[in-house]
């Protein structure tokens, strides 16, 4: 599988984990040079709380467009170290 925004491939495993429809991959399978941290945090019931990268290429900015869980809560421990995106992020 790979995540692509602004014609760039950021991700690329054979090893993603697909959880509601999301592909999450491998935290060692991302492109760290088009990634940014970011402060926006949010909250699922059975996974926890989600941190968010924002996407930077070729001097565009993607705002909060990949998130991950850096303590997921025991129902989702599988996830962890795993990263999954949106906001046009093409992943396939």
């Amino acid at each position: 599988m790979k995540a692509i925004w602004n014609g760039q491939v950021i991700a690329e495993s054979n090893e993603t984990i697909v959880v509601e429809g999301n592909h999450y991959f491998p935290k060692s399978s991302i492109e760290p040079l088009f990634f940014k941290e970011s402060s926006t945090q949010t909250t699922c019931p059975w996974k926890g709380k989600a941190s968010y990268y924002s996407l930077e290429v070729d001097g565009k900015l993607n705002q909060d467009a990949a998130w991950y869980y850096p303590s997921p809560k025991d129902a989702a421990k599988h996830i962890e170290n795993y990263i999954a995106f949106w906001k046009g992020v093409k992943v396939e």
